[in-house]
């Protein structure tokens, strides 16, 4: 738990302090001195006696017991200052602003190291180094600017960059977003992201704010990042996050096809995905997201696009359309009535538009149909701006005075920040609203706050399997891909139903199996990892000179020591597949399979553990869906069988985490059955 006296501290040391206000000793003191702080304050600097006004000490051992210090020196000196701080001032909660730690050098990484053992020894808590500082409702130990006027129920903001932190607070200040608290963690040597979602998910109460963003380069604990957010999300939370350094993982792509596509991204979008965390990608959507979770929740995906200008409420409509959202029709004698109130060549079919030369009263009327009269509306989208012939303060006042009384959700978009700059300021500060001045970067975040599901149950219940054959299987095998015999038996232990095949070594015992399995039959080298790149896959073989003449070209393709050979089936490909991802567990996919896999790479992707009602969301994510449903007459795959195959590959690497990659592809499903025609494991202990 983070230590009270980093959060609420009643006396705080800065040291290093400074009468500079451009450098951070001073920044901070000044910060600190406008915030809400009423404790003791204690300053070090040995070439100052007085700093803005509070006496200044000359060393850290001349400092009374003080519960906070934030330190902002040389990194070569913060060592001995903390352990001073810690065990002779009972010093409990650290801030340190100082750089050159273990971003810079493995030096600075001992200097790092160091300050953590001193801080763990007293059960204190730290946050940095190399950060900007930490802020809340009691008090500004941060010397960035700008410092949000804090409200209780404001977005709580944690951040790996201090900088990314700045940009973001000033966009969504200049728009009017609150904010509650701002955690920059810097190095987290100590308190990382991970942390603060612990302490956010275990102190939660009916005050706490229920918005949380997060800026992040690394994700340092994916499984404690998956269970307090979405234990958050659960409590009533909404999360928005931007995971940047998206990397590849080209490194890896020929070993199987799971593998090229289960990159560390697919494992941050699986993450945030289960958790219930909508995934951002710029700080101006991070911060749009936020805004939109400030407001009333949107019941349902029909969306009604008021407006007196046709241009944005056109884009703004394809934005919304074009992402799964509705932007229905209205008509029937209650939009009739509503025309009739408004300016000739006004239209209420959705976008409503009634003019440039629309009124504040018109406006309101239109609110009100929406509110009352239009059953087919969720959530209102009001775009009002200016061409600079007229203020707008009527029109705002009515904005403000249905949003407080309208239980459906009703969003702002005033794009005029010059022509009505005095209206807009009056709306966001005097009337505490958010204003979304871009209708297309609003509409693509309202749609990502909508169709991010929720997070999956704590507890996902997963298909019986045989545990004990499984881990036999793996026990008695070494690292490397496993042979057929090995496949056959986890496949058999996980209740996945294969076709059954045979090994082939010599051109006779091909002959002889034709003759009993009869025909067609499929034909495959066993050895190459891309079968099909080597022209080692022979299809539809229906004559015993077809067997002779492709056994002999097969057995000489390189690093052939076997061909296999089964009965063809039919049916369409797909494709289930899982992925050990260093931390995060295993990543498992799906898809259409054979060549579609490379071709379209489209796949679902989730984190194991994985129940039946989660593998059903995965298949039904797939743009290929229609293709499992069955289209123009074309056989439907059993969409049941498919998901439980999902769930049954999930509990296989659950009980065998040694499994590294795993492809069963293709499998082949129709209507009734699906089979798995080729599957690939590698182990990796």
């Amino acid at each position: 738990m983070i230590h009270n006296k980093l959060l609420n501290p009643q006396s705080i040391a800065i040291i290093g302090a400074s009468s500079d206000i451009h450098k951070p000793g001073g920044k901070l003191l000044k910060n600190l001195l406008e915030s809400n702080f009423k404790g003791n304050i204690y300053l070090v600097n040995p070439k100052e006696t007085e700093i803005q006004g509070i006496r200044c000490f000359e060393k850290v051992e001349y400092l009374p017991e003080t519960d906070c210090a934030i330190l902002a020196i040389a990194a070569k000196y913060c060592v001995a200052t903390v352990d001073v701080l810690a065990h002779e001032k009972n010093t409990r909660g650290f801030i340190i602003i100082s750089a050159g730690f273990s971003e810079e050098n493995k030096e600075g990484n001992e200097l790092e190291n160091r300050i953590v053992e001193t801080v763990n020894e007293v059960g204190g808590s730290l946050i940095g180094p190399n950060c900007t500082g930490f802020l809340n409702i009691n008090y500004t130990g941060a010397f960035d600017t700008p410092v949000p006027v804090l409200n209780p129920q404001g977005v709580d903001f944690v951040t790996g960059s201090g900088a990314t932190a700045v940009f973001i607070k000033e966009y969504g200040i200049s728009n009017g977003l609150s904010f509650n608290s701002v955690w920059a963690v810097g190095n987290s040597a100590q308190i990382g992201i991970e942390d603060v979602l612990e302490y956010w998910d275990e102190t939660f109460t009916d005050k706490s704010s229920r918005v949380k963003m997060i800026y992040m380069e690394k994700v340092g604990n994916p499984q404690k990042l998956l269970k307090h957010a979405s234990s958050l999300v659960r409590k009533g939370c909404k999360i928005a996050a931007i995971k940047s350094g998206n990397s590849k993982a080209g490194s890896r792509a020929a070993s199987s096809h799971t593998g090229a596509l289960a990159t560390s991204d697919v494992a941050v979008d699986a993450l945030f995905r289960k958790a219930g965390i909508v995934r951002c990608y710029s700080r101006e959507e991070l911060a749009t997201v936020c805004a939109v979770f400030m407001h009333p929740d949107v019941k349902g995906k029909n969306i009604a696009v008021i407006t007196h200008a046709g241009g944005p409420a056109v884009m703004l409509t394809d934005v919304l359309s074009n992402n799964g959202l509705e932007i229905p029709q209205i008509s029937g004698d209650a939009a009739a009535e509503l025309l009739s109130q408004l300016y000739a060549g006004s239209s209420v079919a959705n976008p409503i538009d009634f003019l440039a030369t629309g009124t504040a009263e018109q406006l309101g009327k239109i609110i009100d149909c929406c509110e009352t009269k239009f059953d087919n509306i969720d959530a209102m989208c009001v775009i009002f701006g200016s061409p600079g012939l007229f203020p707008n303060w009527d029109v705002y006042r009515v904005l403000d005075e249905k949003m407080k009384t309208c239980k459906k959700p009703i969003f702002p978009i005033l794009p005029s920040i010059i022509n009505v700059k005095d209206e807009i300021n009056d709306f966001i500060y005097n009337k505490k609203r958010i204003n979304f001045p871009e209708e297309c970067v609003f509409g693509n975040a309202l749609a990502k706050v909508i169709n991010t599901p929720a997070p999956q149950p704590q507890n996902i219940e997963l298909p019986e399997i045989n545990i004990t054959a499984i881990r036999t299987v793996i026990e008695n095998s070494t690292n490397g891909y496993l042979g057929l015999e090995e496949i056959r038996l986890l496949l058999d232990a996980a209740g996945i139903q294969r076709k059954h095949e045979v090994e082939i070594n010599n051109c006779q015992d091909a002959v002889n199996f034709a003759r009993k399995a009869g025909y067609p039959l499929v034909m495959k080298v066993v050895g190459p990892v891309h079968k099909s790149d080597v022209g080692g896959v022979v299809l539809d073989i229906k004559d015993e000179e077809t067997v002779v003449r492709e056994f002999n070209r097969l057995i000489k393709i390189p690093e052939t020591y076997a061909v296999e050979m089964y009965r063809m089936l039919s049916g369409t490909e797909i494709f289930v597949g899982a992925s050990r991802e260093a931390h995060f567990g295993h990543l498992v996919l799906c898809g259409l399979g054979g060549i579609f896999i490379e071709v379209l790479k489209d796949i679902s992707s989730t984190l194991s553990p994985v129940g039946i009602d989660e593998a059903h969301e995965m298949i039904r994510r797939l743009r290929s869906y229609k293709i499992i449903q069955g289209i123009r007459g074309r056989e439907p795959v059993n969409e049941k069988l498919f998901a439980e195959i999902i769930a049954k590959v999930s509990a296989l690497v659950q009980a065998a985490p040694e499994i590294a990659e795993m492809d069963l592809n293709p499998l082949l499903g129709t209507a009734t059955n699906i089979v798995a025609v080729d599957a690939r494991i590698r182990i990796e202990k």
